[in-house]
């Protein structure tokens, strides 16, 4: 059982999944909440085919290298970013894609739950306004 989400997906919760069936225990899925799902369906664009690529690589160069293979795909693309990690994807987002209208989901299914669709910019001047707390989905449009 996960607290947060759906175990497996971009998640450590892989690793007790394949010993829990390794060792003959029964895994049974039971839909719940996945930000996967949450952070697409709210985001109000095509998801009729998109590319979910989890969590973009930690060094600037792979990231940006990341992207900008995911912008070719021309596809509505989802990922997740940790809080320490926002504000980096955000910059990279905004110098591969431009000024694209994304969507940042943070704390899907949860008490302090928000959607806002924004440009790069105008979401890192918003989390400039606090401390960043939170998991996050980015839904990004088709280039």
């Amino acid at each position: 059982m996960t607290d947060a989400g759906t175990p497996g997906i971009s998640d450590p919760g892989v690793l007790l999944v394949r010993e829990a069936r390794a060792h003959g225990v029964p895994v049974v899925p039971v839909p719940g909440p996945a930000a996967l799902v949450a952070g697409l369906s709210a985001a109000g664009l095509p998801a009729d085919r998109f590319v979910f690529d989890g969590f973009l690589p930690v060094k600037p160069g792979k990231r940006i290298n990341r992207l900008t293979a995911l912008r070719a795909l021309a596809t509505t693309v989802v990922l997740y970013e940790s809080p320490h990690r926002i504000v980096a994807t955000l910059g990279a987002i905004g110098e591969v894609y431009g000024e694209v209208e994304l969507v940042v989901a943070r704390e899907l299914t949860k008490q302090y739950e928000e959607v806002v669709t924004a440009t790069p910019a105008a979401h890192l001047a918003r989390l400039a306004a606090g401390p960043v707390r939170g998991e996050f989905t980015l839904v990004i449009p088709a280039a």
